[in-house]
């Protein structure tokens, strides 16, 4: 069936982000609530949400409001309800009542739930009813979230609950999964049960909530929240009342049942109104010291609250295999931990759903865990695991597993999906290379880089494997959240606390080296960037021949923030895209003019759509909802560019003093009304003489070279200054600009 209508029922958070996530798709969608007043405000904070629910904020007004009374028809227009009402059974079987009778033949109905089982919302429901009635439960935020569970009951027609899927996929962006009607579906009776066992063991074993947040986190390929922050960013109090939910929901002979009991700590501080972040505070807290912000932790055994000191497990690349088998507590929790999780996971295939693998992407696209947690017992070894582990009574899979003792009973990933993704396809294809930064993998005729650091800071590492894979088409994409958040500033600091500039100078040029090995490779370069593409990210992409952009990238030249301007080509790139303008063509100084506003304001843009107009992303660009998609369609541009010629150098044609004086005023306005302060005009002139061309004028014709090495002068004296170490010092301890 084709969905072209889609009505959601309740405009509270989930309601509201559903109906955002279908105006991005382009899907008519009308929003009803109790009253038109109602969802008219849910509307107005659609518009004004941080992080914005929407890709094209000028199509709110494809939003359709209402309510439940007086606009119910429009419910006998869709082909999809969604009902996203508040989480009582009653209300919820009235609201089914109504649609029902109102719905056309062969439409779709949903329930949003969370919690409440498929067998108690549809109790009421006729069995032809109950064919079309399924939960579709996503997860908030919506646009951000790409894990859609979709709930399945005996009495669904298939091939419409799998047309669904499909849309919810392709048109939606999700990844998709079908599972039983079981208590917590299968992401959250997961990731709460594992969040459950980190903190119980924390106390169990009298570890400090840094300590257990530390190893419970990155180590282990789970977000660097930890459990404890983790538990503060949810809510204390909603996380006790999802407990006692499953408390009540499942047998008492569940696993769950023995981390799930209430701890007198936590009781405590939710009484004390420390629920978290959107409280007092709670495992973590804000505290003011001699008038300065103080983060503070909590003592799990005493209750009492002290300075919180960032615990270092000893290595950033720490792996899961190396972190199980230290021989001391941290090694010990993890072990813990992690076999407990794989211990429960396991005990509930085919429970909850047949496929295993469905159990991993759930936690990856839903808790953003790098890994599942049967490839995490994959990585760990089938024999390691049975050497270590103390019984598995009643699990089916671990006992058939444990005769087999097959080392390779993963086999494919990814199996929700028809698409041909990264995650498929790096377990078929050749591991060329592999250093500290950077992956390259060959499949049939073309290569693959995926960068492997933290936040793909690009380092040296990096480059190399970019420029090493150019002997074949190449696509960078990665499976992590970030494309890259750009060059690696601790690694250039590094240098600068030691006064090695030659050392900086030599890496900056390595980086232009490399972006313009990309640009003008005998074979094409695409860049297929999702997550953050920032700074050095930005300019491996503009300088790719190619871009398959996934449409919830945040991209843009945020380097004037720390005190820097783009030196990979940025400049340049940026430049040469907006004199090809109609405006550039009429003025000289337009383009200069412009790219000085968006790269001096460090303007980011928050999806592929706001990216254009700022020339971010060129108008024929690919723009794509499906992360899965990303892959695919760059195979297809590569199947289509068998001919492919780089492209000619480009040439420019600046003003020089001309435009520099007219940059120069813009900014002595702005540091008279205090916009920018002392350094902020020593980086705005430097930006300026970059993008005036230097000592040129409009008759001469420079080059990207040219170009080049004034992005690398400007990047020199400002990185040797004193002020924009301090920036750069300051937001690598605390995630925020300093403006000095």
């Amino acid at each position: 069936m084709k969905i072209n209508k889609v009505v959601v029922i309740g405009s509270g958070t989930m309601g509201s982000g559903i109906a955002a996530q279908l105006c991005n798709a382009n899907v008519p969608v009308t929003l009803l609530d109790l009253t038109t007043d109602i969802s008219e405000k849910a509307k107005e904070k659609i518009l004004k949400s941080r992080p914005p629910l929407l890709i094209d904020k000028s199509k709110i007004n494809n939003i359709n409001v209402g309510n439940i009374v007086d606009n119910f028809n429009e419910v006998g227009e869709a082909d999809w309800i969604v009902e996203a009402v508040v989480e009582r059974i009653d209300i919820k079987h009235n609201i089914y009542e109504k649609i029902f009778k109102e719905r056309k033949s062969g439409s779709i109905v949903s329930s949003n739930t969370s919690s409440i089982p498929i067998k108690v919302l549809s109790e009421k429901l006729s069995e032809e009813e109950k064919k079309d009635f399924c939960i579709t439960h996503f997860f908030n935020p919506v646009r951000y979230m790409d894990l859609l569970e979709i709930v399945k009951s005996e009495n669904n027609d298939l091939e419409k609950i799998n047309s669904l899927k499909s849309f919810c996929e392709k048109d939606l962006g999700k990844g998709t999964i079908l599972c039983n009607d079981t208590p917590g579906f299968l992401g959250n009776r997961i990731g709460v049960y594992a969040m459950q066992v980190a903190m119980t063991e924390a106390f169990k074993m009298k570890l400090t909530i840094e300590e257990a947040d530390a190893v419970f986190g990155r180590p282990m390929g789970i977000p660097k929240t930890g459990v404890f922050g983790l538990y503060d960013l949810i809510g204390i109090d909603l996380m006790s009342d999802v407990l006692k939910s499953f408390i009540k929901e499942l047998p008492e002979n569940d696993e769950f049942q023995i981390v799930a009991k209430e701890i007198p700590l936590i009781k405590k501080l939710i009484e004390t109104g420390y629920t978290g972040r959107k409280g007092k505070g709670g495992f973590y807290r804000m505290n003011k010291t001699d008038n300065k912000k103080v983060l503070e932790g909590i003592n799990l055994e005493t209750g009492e609250y002290s300075t919180s000191k960032k615990f270092n497990l000893g290595s950033e690349k720490m792996d899961i295999v190396n972190l199980i088998n230290r021989k001391e507590k941290y090694g010990e929790y993890a072990w813990s931990v992690i076999s407990k999780i794989i211990k429960y996971a396991s005990s509930l295939v085919p429970g909850i759903t047949d496929k295993f693998n469905d159990i991993d992407e759930a936690m990856r696209l839903g808790y953003n865990w790098t890994k599942g947690p049967f490839e995490i017992l994959k990585e760990i070894g089938v024999k390691n695991f049975f050497e270590r582990i103390d019984s598995f009574e009643n699990n089916k899979f671990l006992e058939n597993l444990s005769k087999s003792k097959d080392e390779n009973f993963y086999g494919e990933r990814q199996l929700y999906t028809h698409l041909e993704t990264l995650g498929k396809i790096k377990p078929k294809a050749i591991k060329v290379d592999k250093n500290n930064s950077a992956e390259i993998y060959r499949f049939n005729d073309f290569n693959i880089v995926e960068f492997t650091t933290k936040a793909n800071a690009l380092d040296y590492d990096s480059m190399d494997s970019l420029k090493n894979a150019t002997d074949k088409p190449l696509i960078i994409i990665n499976e992590a959240m970030q494309f890259s958040a750009g060059v690696n500033l601790s690694y250039t600091m590094d240098f600068a606390n030691k006064g090695d500039f030659k050392s900086i100078e030599k890496f900056v040029k390595y980086f232009q080296e490399t972006c313009k090995h990309l640009k003008y490779s005998k074979h094409p370069v695409i860049s297929a960037p999702s997550g953050l593409t920032l700074g050095g990210g930005f300019e491996v992409l503009c300088q790719s021949n190619f871009v398959v952009s996934h449409t919830n990238i945040v991209v843009g030249l945020v380097e004037t923030i720390v005190g820097l301007i783009p030196a990979g080509g940025g400049c340049k790139e940026m430049l040469w895209r907006w004199s090809q303008t109609e405006e550039a063509k009429q003025d000289p100084d337009y383009a200069p003019l412009k790219v000085f506003d968006i790269i001096g304001y460090a303007k980011t843009a928050t999806s592929a759509i706001e990216a254009e107009p700022l020339k971010y992303l060129k108008s024929e660009d690919k723009k794509i909802m499906s992360r899965n998609s990303l892959l695919s369609v760059s195979k297809d541009i590569l199947d289509n560019n068998k001919n492919f010629t780089p492209p000619a150098e480009c040439t420019f044609n600046l003003s020089g003093k001309v435009v520099k004086e007219k940059m120069i005023k813009l900014l002595e306005k702005l540091y008279n009304d205090k916009v920018i302060l002392d350094h902020g005009m020593e980086v705005g002139k430097e930006l300026a003489n970059v993008l005036s061309g230097g000592n040129t004028t409009i008759e001469k014709t420079i080059s990207e070279d040219d170009l080049f090495k004034l992005e690398l002068y400007a990047f020199m004296r400002l990185i040797e200054t004193q002020k924009t170490q301090e920036r750069i010092k300051h937001t690598l301890a605390t995630g925020k600009p300093l403006i000095n």
